[in-house]
């Protein structure tokens, strides 16, 4: 279907101020007529080196897994050695993404993308500034708030972590990530929480389970999720022992490795110890066979002894959080 004259008045008056694939899309919309429309050159040339960004970080990444092995044989880079050539590589990307804003002093994406650069390198306060150049720049892009929520949520106020992730959910409210960060930080800043909702310590725990709930209906098969929501209950006094068994439980069910099911079945039996489920509990640590949890199976196995047959005079201290191995460096 050729182009009328019309189409390509509006065509050349809308790329004028319009966005390439934006305009592309209207014009399919109006007419009828798909057009490709040449990608944005700077945008282009953000994702190439964003491209390399990722290359950088892959190779030292390897970099350090290597060494860490030589020096396990005795071998390796000293941590300064190491240290020195990390810097080197990184380098060219970062001068890439400073003379890339030079040049593109409105482009959102660039600033986030070189806050998480910096970010990367453990510049928290260098990323912050960048992150906020692009939040004045894109205010409804929710990843720009998330990242300073993160900023804050480390380094305070707190207050601007709770309102900044709540932003970010209200512009993209099916992102979980978002909703587990927030959960999180809520969980861990309960004092601070309750003055800036003007809530109870307890509605501050069912604030944050909330928020964990919600972004497990977004992504149900998240282990890393399901036990960082499980584990939560831990802090809360009195245990609400139905509740975390309902958690673990779950937690057992989107696991994915035989590590991670026997991970589960020692929170199981710790939680069973606490609900006076002592057969039950015993059952979950039966189940518990790979070596990496022998010293943790033994040490559950003494408490549980210690609440069936409790000693005169005495205080069984219970165990500290249990976390599955994980082949992650």
């Amino acid at each position: 279907m050729p182009v009328n004259e019309l189409t390509i008045g509006l065509l050349g008056a809308l790329l004028a101020t319009n966005q390439p694939q934006a305009v592309s899309n209207l014009v399919q919309q109006q007419t009828g007529v798909a057009i490709n429309v040449a990608a944005d050159p700077a945008e282009k040339e953000l994702r190439d080196l964003m491209a390399d960004d990722d290359a950088a970080q892959d190779e030292v990444d390897k970099w350090i897994r290597d060494n860490d092995d030589f020096a396990a044989q005795g071998a390796g880079m000293s941590k300064a050695e190491m240290h020195q050539r990390i810097v080197a590589r990184f380098e060219p990307v970062r001068k890439g993404y400073t003379d890339f804003l030079r040049r593109h002093p409105a482009n959102a994406h660039g600033y986030l993308a070189y806050g998480s650069f910096l970010n990367d390198l453990g510049e928290e306060d260098a990323a912050a500034e960048q992150y906020e150049k692009s939040r004045q720049l894109d205010p409804k892009n929710p990843a720009v708030w998330n990242n300073l929520a993160n900023y804050y949520g480390e380094y305070s106020p707190v207050t601007n972590a709770f309102a900044y992730y709540a932003k970010a959910i209200e512009l993209n409210p099916r992102e979980p990530v978002y909703y587990q960060n927030f959960a999180t930080t809520v969980y861990l800043f309960r004092k601070d929480a309750r003055e800036f909702y003007g809530i109870n310590e307890q509605q501050v725990f069912d604030k944050a389970l909330a928020l964990y709930q919600q972004a497990m209906r977004l992504d149900a098969a998240n282990f890393t999720l399901a036990t960082d929501y499980a584990q939560s209950y831990y802090g809360i006094k009195p245990l609400r022992t139905n509740d975390a068994l309902g958690a673990w439980t779950n937690a057992l069910q989107v696991a994915q490795t035989d590590a991670e099911r026997e991970g589960v079945y020692i929170h199981l039996a710790r939680v069973k110890i606490a609900a006076g489920r002592f057969a039950e509990a015993q059952a979950q640590l039966d189940r518990v066979t790979n070596a990496a949890f022998a010293d943790l199976k033994h040490r559950i196995e003494r408490s549980l002894a210690d609440h069936e047959n409790p000693p005169t005079n005495s205080i069984i201290v219970s165990t500290n959080a249990i976390v599955a191995p994980t082949n992650e460096p």
